[in-house]
């Protein structure tokens, strides 16, 4: 009982009603806490545009129908602007290894908002660089989902023969959002 006090305390008025589907009764007064909480100014607030749950669904069924019918074996990872992962398909058959190579692809590109094969030149030389950022791959495969100038997501995948197929794949997934 007490982690459910403490999650409705954490989580706010949605706890309430999560706790009362589950059966969980709560004080009265851990109610009166949480609904008497004021409301955050909207100036306190900014709006954050995402993919829809069916835009991530299609992109990711059109990179990885792309890469099927040319007869690879990938994985497809769809990432939001933060950094998480909306979705990750993998091929039967396709390596283990294509699976962080998507994501990182994913990552590179929605980070620096391009396609990762245009930021492997600036990945180069012999002092830091952008390839000293945990968790980039600089290698072909990563299309930022750009708009109004802004990326709010990227498709990675990984496992084609190069970065050149792996980047037609992803490119492919983002087209379906048009």
């Amino acid at each position: 009982m007490q982690i459910s006090r403490r999650l409705a305390l954490t989580v706010g008025a949605g706890a309430l009603t999560a706790a009362g589907a589950l059966g969980i009764a709560l004080p009265a007064s851990t109610a009166a806490a949480v609904t008497a909480v004021p409301a955050v100014s909207v100036r306190s607030t900014v709006e954050v545009r995402t993919l829809t749950d069916d835009a991530v669904l299609r992109a990711a069924q059109a990179a990885l129908s792309a890469a099927t019918k040319d007869g690879q074996k990938v994985s497809v990872v769809v990432m939001d602007r933060s950094g998480v992962v909306r979705l990750a398909l993998h091929s039967t058959g396709a390596g283990p290894q294509t699976d962080e190579s998507a994501e990182r692809k994913a990552f590179t590109a929605v980070s620096f908002g391009q396609p990762t094969s245009a930021l492997a030149g600036r990945a180069g030389g012999t002092g830091p660089s952008i390839r000293d950022i945990p968790g980039t791959l600089f290698l072909g495969g990563g299309v930022p989902v750009v708009v109004d100038g802004t990326p709010i997501a990227a498709i990675g995948v990984g496992g084609a023969p190069s970065g050149d197929l792996d980047e037609k794949y992803a490119a492919a997934g983002a087209a379906a959002l048009r």
